[in-house]
């Protein structure tokens, strides 16, 4: 016993901090088009091989290639890039009103807005989103209205869901998206119950439920995928992998042992690992992931490969954690660019069409904000104060009713 090693902790650690230089080696990124389509009523046992490898569609030079390409029209492409142009232009235009005091609080998405609008295209209007705060471009895919969101991140008298959430914690029903929640991992159970009871009732919908690859570690991931696989509800899971939760190495979640995608082989689900800056591997994963779904073969584990290029919130200063320019040297590439070089080399889009688009986009993302500031801004407007007493019981008892009259409304 005198000759053992003394026993050493291991400490996750990312490949590069602040003042170091960015660097991706340690990651092995094959070409598009070489992973394997297995039919996806397949049996899971088979599919064993693919969470570790990476489903990519688009080749360097924008050309679609290999199995997994996804057979869309040109218009539902070109309907991709404009939301992710509108998520991105949305999020500059807001983050610049949160410096400016008018609101509390942001989140953007720049770098991950294939998945949400990828999603958001291929699935169908009775499916339900179970959103984190990085899917607003799943809400941006299917046109809700901007002047509503505006109004919900100024948390002024319109505010749709009446003062009740924090600014970008969104819920839109009648859009496929479910109340989102600052608490992570909380939404998973919900969007496998979702699922089960939509099975149990014979009905249509499945249920999309994400997270974070940080969230993977809480005991939420853990039983909604084990609901999931003992009731083969139909559910697909999507794990962000956008390489930090917070200003947490993705290394503290796990990703050194393994991907996040195989995870779900100790569940008996079938596990996919797609590259998350490609438009059309999205689309192509989620439809399998559907079709599997919708033929009562249960829920699919996917993660989305990917990169968070801004920091995690307004409160958040990523410089402190990693190096400055991480960002710009993410191997997978900004995901509106590339969808728009694949248009570009189909015939279907062209510089003047991207600068016309641009344009609509941002005069209509200042009408948004023009709109919701002339209701009022942070601290300037609020919902009326009864609306605090409404919603919350189906009967109020006798205490509601006395607060109700306390404070004179």
């Amino acid at each position: 016993m005198a000759n053992r090693p003394p026993l050493d902790l291991h400490i996750p650690e990312p490949p590069a901090r602040p003042g170091d230089a960015a660097t991706f080696d340690h990651l092995d990124i094959p070409g598009a088009g070489l992973v394997r389509r297995p039919d996806p009523l397949g049996n899971a046992a088979d599919m064993r091989d693919l969470p570790f490898e990476l489903i990519r569609v688009l080749d360097e030079d924008g050309q679609a290639v290999g199995p997994w390409k996804p057979e869309l029209s040109p218009d539902l492409m070109r309907k991709g890039l404009r939301a992710m142009l509108r998520t991105r232009a949305f999020d500059d235009r807001l983050f610049r009103a949160h410096r400016q005091g008018k609101t509390s609080f942001y989140m953007k998405s720049t770098g991950e807005e294939a998945i949400p609008a990828a999603q958001a295209l291929v699935l169908e209007s009775g499916d339900m989103c179970f959103p984190t705060y990085r899917v607003m471009g799943w809400l941006h895919a299917r046109d809700y209205p901007l002047v509503d969101m505006v109004n919900q991140i100024f948390s002024n008298a319109d505010d749709p869901l009446r003062g009740r959430q924090l600014p970008i914690l969104f819920s839109a029903r009648d859009y496929g998206f479910y109340s989102l929640s600052g608490n992570l991992g909380t939404r998973l159970g919900h969007a496998v119950g979702w699922a089960m009871a939509s099975a149990y009732r014979g009905q249509d919908g499945i249920a999309l439920a994400y997270s974070g690859e940080g969230t993977t570690a809480e005991g939420d991931f853990h039983e909604a995928l084990t609901f999931a696989a003992v009731y083969r509800a139909p559910v697909i899971f999507a794990v962000t992998n956008n390489q930090w939760a917070i200003s947490s190495f993705a290394g503290l979640a796990g990703t050194e042992n393994t991907t996040f995608a195989g995870r779900a082989i100790g569940y008996g689900l079938p596990g996919l690992r797609v590259d998350g800056n490609d438009f059309l591997a999205v689309a192509a994963a989620t439809q399998w992931a559907a079709e599997r779904a919708r033929a009562n073969k249960g829920a699919t584990l996917i993660e989305f490969f990917t990169y968070r290029v801004a920091g995690h919130s307004t409160s958040d200063d990523p410089t402190r954690y990693r190096p400055r320019e991480e960002g710009e040297s993410w191997p997978l590439g900004d995901p509106v660019e590339r969808l728009r070089q694949h248009l570009v080399r189909l015939g279907e889009w062209d510089a003047r069409l991207h600068e016309a688009l641009l344009a609509e986009l941002d005069a209509e993302v200042r009408a948004a904000v023009r709109a919701g500031e002339a209701v009022g801004t942070l601290g300037r407007s609020k919902p009326p104060l009864a609306e605090m007493f409404e919603g919350v019981f189906a009967e109020p008892d006798w205490r509601l009713l006395e607060q109700r009259r306390e404070a004179g409304v």
